[in-house]
């Protein structure tokens, strides 16, 4: 099968512009364990674009938006609030939220004739329709996010996490799917976390490579695109962690 390698470079630059907001955010996410908080806040993100096409808002247009952003802000606010109320039970909190997102979400789009079609974008996403008129936003929206989670990391407290995180998500969920979400923030973070030096760079790597065998994958077998990423991003993950889970093990006999 023949394809033309030029049609991969704008989904590949929308790949490793969520690959550079999620893989610092995914550490956090990890050390905090609330490792299932960027389903919750996607799917409630998911939930603002369904509820305005329910209303009968354009696809693309700036409602649409608006809802995706203001519904993960306010799951954000909520989870916020949560953690501080049941600290000791919020991850328990964060997958009772995703459910009630997820089940409101079928409820809406049972009513749509299209809502086959949507769950599935809200799943997988569309990566490979990512034209590179969206590329120049994405980019300013992402450096903007990484700007302020570098420069005020320290000072932005839980709150301000939360805001941030539901920012990141907002702009990636509805490029890639939910599931690809989940993947680009956790397994990079997961898979180095043995890691003392060059962690980040490590999460990097992990999350361009996965992106981009996948999407080469994608087009010489015609599969979808984000099952395919996600599977090769776990793939490389895992053998980076049985990689550094052995030097751990060999650096401990030696010692």
């Amino acid at each position: 099968m023949t394809f033309d390698p030029g049609i991969l470079w704008a989904p590949l630059a929308a790949g490793l512009l969520v690959t550079a907001t999620h893989a610092p955010l995914g550490a956090q996410v990890l050390n905090r364990g609330i490792v299932f908080i960027d389903l919750a806040v996607a799917q409630i993100a998911g939930l603002g674009v369904i509820f305005a096409d329910w209303l009968g808002h354009e696809p693309q247009g700036v409602a649409v938006q608006a809802a995706a952003l203001t519904a993960a802000l306010a799951g954000a606010l909520l989870l916020n609030w949560t953690e501080k109320l049941w600290p000791d039970v919020q991850e328990a909190v964060i997958g009772v939220t995703f459910i009630v997102a997820a089940n409101a979400a079928i409820l809406l789009l049972a009513v749509n004739p299209r809502g086959a079609e949507h769950l599935k974008d809200l799943l997988i996403g569309q990566i490979l329709w990512v034209r590179s008129a969206q590329l120049p936003i994405l980019g300013l929206l992402s450096a903007a996010i990484l700007a302020v989670w570098f420069g005020l990391r320290g000072r932005m407290g839980r709150s301000g996490f939360y805001l941030v995180f539901a920012c990141a998500v907002t702009l990636s969920v509805q490029l890639v799917g939910l599931y690809l979400v989940f993947a680009t923030l956790i397994v990079p973070a997961l898979a180095t976390r043995r890691l003392s030096r060059g962690r980040l760079a490590a999460c990097y790597g992990i999350g361009a490579s996965g992106y981009a065998a996948g999407l080469l994958a994608s087009a010489i077998t015609d599969l979808p695109a984000g099952p395919l990423i996600v599977c090769v991003m776990a793939l490389l993950g895992m053998v980076l962690m049985v990689g550094t889970s052995r030097s751990a093990v060999h650096g401990s006999e030696r010692v």
